[in-house]
């Protein structure tokens, strides 16, 4: 058996110990896929019981990592893995500034696919089109193939004319509970769904045009840029059944999946309650199925989420007080709704990630843990609030005494993609988002996300907004309240060992500790002492998952 002993580096653990509060070693172990022993030279020399050449029990083979940093690999706590790896392949809309550019785009992609059946893009903004979106303004361009544009936020989704024909959408179409189809005067459909009228029609209809290939090709696309990116673990928040059977279909062909993921099931309200009770049975039942089959070493059903509102810059999250146009939106799920469910999936062990980007959704979502507990009795419970763009100083309290988790994505304030989302609230609420600094005060247990594709993927940009509140798209924009920030050491914790803990993965991963899998990252900067700024020039150098090194930059 051959150990490898990395040393000559700069080893952020991720794992401090009352011996040990400096979370900083200068070398590391690694065998049959797992960390042996880490400290100093000295020390790791002599756990794995010789030097390289000595006389020992085993073969060591010494790496110098030459003075780089090495941390746990990241951890993308909130993902999509087969919508991100779809959108890659998809007309690029974020960086868009206008509509005339957006479509410009959409034509040189069917000009470049003049027989594809449909042009698919996604990453729109909102503030980059006058008034809200309307097929109209794709018919100019596209009147004769459809067009299926997501919103940057994937809570929207914008088409065509002839898209609403192929979607069979029409005047008496009806919202979907948690939903609407934006129409005008006439009541006729304008091109606008929001929320589960785009999953329920627009995706639920382009999945059924997916196949198994398709989403195996989506699923490696977004494997590949994840390990690019040093993510070497990731919480898949909209689990579903062709997404498993493209899991199956990679192990089946690779023996494996280059990381492990956790997963949730989403639940969306059906407006019967048995019904919703039964989402959570299957839910079980799956968690059980993929424990005993080919997945098991890899992929872990955790629970159920449970999209509870919308986003602001559509205006479909639900705040305490209106928007600055008068206007307020229900929450998806309301109270009466999803007690039961939620009551039910704790009961069975589930985590529950509930989406509240609303001041008013959080506190709802408290509500929902509260009801739980006086339900189904106290006991260790991980369940966690998603995103948290605008949130009450009380809610932040309730979470650090019920222990919900903070999962949230520095991404999503690039200042670059604020400018919307503070006009829809239009008054001092715009400068009192993404409230960091206040969930670290509460001893809130912090995760950080990108929520690709909704935002870029990469952990190292989204490292940087951390740290400074600065732009990764438009560095010239002036800092989103940098006060907020995070210490360098705090930022790397959540986005390893913190995503570990809230994809109840860190039995098995997220530092740097005998034990654990050998899944780690060596940058070519070190972030604990670099200005910020040096981050947005680095790169990740290799990426190595249980041991095995899936990613060099040579």
């Amino acid at each position: 058996m051959t150990t490898t002993l990395y040393r000559n580096a700069v080893v952020f653990t991720a794992d401090p110990t009352p011996e040990q509060p400096n979370p900083i070693a200068e070398a590391f172990a690694v065998e049959n896929g797992r960390f042996a022993a880490v400290g100093s030279v000295e020390d790791v020399r002599t756990a794995v019981g010789g030097i390289a050449g000595g006389a020992g029990s085993q073969e060591v083979v010494e790496v110098d990592l030459e003075g780089r940093f090495v941390a746990p690999g990241f951890i993308d706590s909130h993902t999509h893995l087969v919508g991100f790896g779809e959108s890659l392949g998809r007309v690029q809309l974020r960086e868009c500034a206008s509509l005339a550019e957006m479509q410009q785009r959409l034509v040189a992609a069917r000009e470049a696919d003049p027989t594809a059946p449909r042009v698919l893009g996604s990453g729109w903004l909102f503030d980059a089109i006058e008034g809200r979106p309307t097929a109209d303004m794709l018919d100019e361009v596209l009147p004769d193939v459809p067009v299926y544009l997501d919103a940057n936020d994937f809570h929207s989704t914008w088409v065509n004319s002839a898209a609403l024909r192929e979607l069979g959408i029409t005047g008496e179409t009806p919202d979907p509970v948690g939903g609407e189809i934006v129409r005008d005067a006439a009541g006729d459909a304008t091109g606008l769904l929001l929320e589960t009228a785009g999953t329920q029609y627009a995706w639920a209809f382009l999945r059924s045009q997916t196949t198994e290939e398709d989403v195996v090709a989506a699923l490696d696309r977004a494997f590949a840029a994840y390990l690019e990116a040093g993510v070497t673990g990731a919480t898949e928040m909209s689990l579903n059944a062709a997404e498993v059977d493209g899991l199956r279909a990679i192990v089946a062909r690779d023996g494996r999946l280059p990381f492990s993921i956790t997963a949730h099931w989403i639940l969306e309200p059906t407006g019967d309650a048995a019904r919703d009770l039964e989402g959570v049975e299957r839910i079980v039942q799956l968690q059980h199925d993929i424990a005993d089959g080919p997945l098991a070493d890899w992929v872990r059903v955790a629970g159920v989420k449970f999209i509870m509102d919308g986003v602001i810059d559509a205006c479909t999250a639900t705040m305490i007080e209106p928007y600055a146009d008068g206007s307020n939106a229900e929450p998806i799920w309301t109270a009466e709704r999803i007690l039961p469910v939620a009551e039910a999936a704790d009961r069975t062990g589930l985590q529950i990630a509930m989406h509240a980007i609303g001041d008013r959704t959080s506190q709802i979502a408290l509500d929902v843990v509260e009801h739980c507990v006086r339900a189904n009795g106290p006991r260790p419970r991980r369940h966690r609030i998603e995103h948290l763009e605008s949130v009450a100083d009380d809610t932040i309290a309730r979470m650090g005494g019920l222990g919900v988790i903070a999962s949230m994505q520095p991404v999503h304030c690039d200042p670059a993609v604020l400018d919307n989302w503070k006009a829809q609230l239009g008054d001092e609420r715009q400068e009192l988002g993404f409230p960091w600094q206040k969930f670290r005060a509460a001893g809130v247990d912090i995760t950080l996300g990108t929520d690709a594709p909704t935002a870029p993927h990469e952990a190292i940009p989204n490292l940087y907004i951390a740290l400074t509140g600065a732009s990764v798209l438009a560095p010239e924009r002036a800092p989103y309240h940098p006060e907020r920030a995070f210490a360098p050491a705090d930022a790397l914790t959540a986005l390893t060992a913190g995503g570990a803990f809230a994809g109840e993965m860190d039995d098995a991963t997220g530092r740097i500790r005998p034990g654990l899998n050998a899944d780690f990252i060596v940058l070519d900067v070190n972030p604990l002492e670099a200005s910020p700024a040096a981050l947005l020039e680095s790169r990740v150098r290799s990426t190595t998952v249980r041991g095995e090194e899936l990613h060099g930059a040579r």
